[in-house]
């Protein structure tokens, strides 16, 4: 056990520094997470990280199902009736203008093969709930009716990248049919136990809720990948329907932040990020850059007329713009499929992993930079953006 404790070690170490670092830059911790992950995998290196043992892509697996739960949780019912048509508006055009533009640009631009080219656009149409949903928790707007919104046209986005992967790659089979006959089980009865379980058995120093929950999201998760589908999904679907339930108890709520935010999500945007191989991005940028511009372009295009359309001010159209033009999970999962599959190669994975994780961090750093709507900021929130001083600790407690 000895190299698991130092590895251990090492691992929170590094999101210890990245908490200090984003009190210190005033960024978002998840991103700061992200770019501590790109340089440890640049000096320290992968192999020396231990990111391909079973335990860190475990912990890093469990990060992103519950960090994405939450997510889905916190999609409030009412809100999603009066705003429908905003987010899936939003979220559609969101999918659909990279999806074709990216695929296009990688074509004819780039000259790569049919099906390359369609993964490509698979995987830059994405807008990362993990990233958006960790920001949202940094400054308060997953309480506001806009944070809600966003998450919700979030999901829409990520349903049609799903949806897309498995039209054009993923083998549907017996399993596909069994899966999404399981999850339409599940989706029916847990909406009706849960209430009836926790009322019974909650509020225990036991925390069976928490054990209630994870076996849920874990068994789920479980039959997703033996279906060739992706843990992710299945959680983002059960925290949608125990919106009402779950998503209205603050005191569990806060229990699986502090499970999920102070051990297991550092370990998932660390992780993600040691993936970028730097080198093979210094000789051949040419394709990395291409997909990150044509991404983050197709989704201005696309999502900001979209959102002024339905009256957001000029400010929070183009912050919302730039949050759904953000890329994580579902996008280092599409190109990581790509290549297990020979559909993409070595090259082309690590341009599209290295475009979909700087498109996490780069318009995430201009949305908060210039962009910020203050107007829908909690109250002290509000004071903390006013004074630099006071912000910095408000928010690394928050995280």
């Amino acid at each position: 056990m000895t190299e698991t404790w130092t590895l251990a070690a090492l691992w929170l170490g590094l999101a210890l520094l990245a908490g200090l670092a984003s009190i210190w830059l005033r960024v978002a911790t998840a991103l700061s997470e992200i770019i501590v992950g790109v340089v440890a995998g640049a000096v320290i290196g992968t192999m020396a990280m231990g990111v391909d043992q079973e335990w860190v892509k475990f912990l890093a697996g469990a990060g992103a199902i519950i960090l994405t739960f939450l997510a889905g949780a916190e999609l409030d019912p009412e809100v999603f009736r009066r705003q429908w048509r905003e987010a899936t508006a939003v979220g559609l055009v969101s999918f659909a203008a990279p999806f074709l533009g990216c695929a296009a640009a990688a074509r004819w631009l780039l000259g790569w093969d049919p099906a390359a080219s369609w993964l490509a656009g698979v995987a830059m149409s994405t807008t990362s709930v993990a990233v958006v949903y960790a920001v949202m928790i940094e400054f308060g707007f997953n309480r506001t009716d806009y944070g809600k919104t966003v998450l919700a046209a979030c999901f829409i986005t990520d349903l049609g990248t799903v949806v897309a992967l498995g039209l054009l790659f993923a083998p549907f089979t017996v399993k596909t049919l069994i899966f999404v006959g399981a999850l339409a089980v599940v989706g029916l009865a847990v909406p009706w136990l849960t209430p009836r379980f926790f009322r019974r058995y909650g509020a225990r120093a036991s925390e069976l809720e928490a054990k209630y929950l994870l076996v849920f999201l874990f068994g789920l998760g479980a039959l997703a990948s033996w279906a060739d589908s992706e843990a992710v999904l299945p959680a983002y679907v059960l925290g949608m329907l125990l919106a009402g339930t779950v998503g209205r108890d603050h005191a569990l709520i806060r229990r699986l932040r502090t499970l999920c935010f102070g051990l297991l999500t550092p370990f998932y945007f660390i992780r993600a990020g040691s993936f970028v191989s730097v080198p093979v991005l210094i000789a051949a940028p040419a394709a990395f850059v291409l997909m990150l511009v044509v991404k983050v372009l197709t989704k201005i295009a696309g999502v900001y007329p979209v959102t002024r359309a339905f009256r957001a001010p000029r400010k929070e159209g183009m912050y919302t713009t730039l949050l759904m033009s953000t890329g994580l999970t579902f996008g280092t999962i599409s190109a990581l499929f790509g290549l297990s599959h020979d559909v993409v190669d070595q090259a082309q994975y690590s341009a599209l992993v290295a475009a979909v994780i700087a498109s996490a961090v780069i318009p995430t750093l201009i949305a908060n930079a210039w962009f910020l709507p203050r107007h829908h900021l909690p109250a002290q929130e509000v004071v903390g953006a006013e004074n630099p001083t006071a912000s910095a600790p408000t928010r690394g407690k928050g995280k």
